[in-house]
């Protein structure tokens, strides 16, 4: 029997991710779509607001009822940490919201701010079903620039964007917890180009392709595979003076500006450089 597909889509607020996960759903065609932010205010309904504060809270201002504050070394652990206390009353729901759909044998797609790897025990579900956790990057002039447009199109955004420095903050932490727990990282710079990237993970249509290049040619290569086709660098192998062997260095490249600052960093090395060639 086929397993049903499960797609989590993570991100901070405003960098996209409904309007994704939407035309992903319509592309797969999968009718169970649904917000964390919904089952946020279930659980907010069950349990008070004397009981959990930060649930109770935005995600971007639960570090304000956390408790002994000053444990925290600067004001992005404060932050994190206080989004990460929101986020842990809702995943329990969403595990059970998984577990449901994975019985059903429905396809499903869950997107959400509340979607925090590492907080979120996927790997329980890996037999029963196709996971992909997708979490959403944008830079911080395109991050703003949505906030602004929502809040002049829709009228909401405004109270985002007032918080936009602890946005930043959160969008920061969900890229780093998906670097330590796998998470796939896909930036949203074009709503067509991470599209095309979700579907290609889901439906596995990569190949896997070995190209033989000198460093000064990397950077053309990396606007054929990165910019023009979606795809991605995972290893480069070069060889090593009085070593027998090739060395493998595992990048994981998928998007212009983690290219970009790959690049850099090895002109910038003379040492690093010299080895590459």
């Amino acid at each position: 029997m086929r397993k049903p597909y499960v797609i989590l889509i993570g991100s901070a607020s405003g960098i996209g991710k409904s309007t994704i996960a939407a035309e992903l759903a319509k592309q797969l065609n999968i009718k169970h779509l649904i917000e964390s932010d919904f089952i946020r205010a279930v659980v907010r309904g069950i349990i008070g607001k004397e009981y959990a504060p930060a649930l109770h809270n935005s995600s971007y201002e639960a570090y304000k009822s956390l408790r002994n504050k000053s444990k925290y070394d600067n004001y992005e652990e404060l932050v994190a940490a206080g989004f990460d206390e929101h986020a842990s009353y809702v995943i329990p729901a969403l595990e059970k919201v998984i577990q449901r759909a994975i019985t059903d044998f429905d396809d499903i797609i869950i997107e959400g701010v509340h979607l925090v790897p590492g907080l979120i025990d996927i790997e329980q579900f890996y037999e029963y079903a196709n996971i992909y956790f997708f979490i959403l990057s944008s830079d911080e002039e395109a991050h703003k620039e949505r906030f602004v447009k929502r809040a002049i199109q829709i009228h909401r955004g405004g109270k985002q964007l007032e918080f936009f420095k602890e946005n930043r903050i959160i969008h920061n932490h969900l890229i780093s917890q998906a670097e330590k727990f796998n998470a796939i990282t896909v930036n949203t710079e074009n709503i067509n180009n991470t599209l095309s990237k979700l579907l290609k993970t889901i439906k596995q249509t990569c190949k896997t392709v070995c190209l033989t290049n000198s460093v000064d040619e990397l950077e053309d290569v990396v606007d054929i595979i990165i910019k023009q086709n979606n795809s991605s660098i995972t290893k480069i192998v070069y060889k090593l003076g009085g070593f027998k062997d090739s060395l493998v260095k595992t990048v994981n490249i998928s998007d212009s500006d983690e290219a970009t600052k790959f690049i850099k960093s090895i002109n910038e090395n003379k040492e690093k450089k010299r080895r590459f060639k």
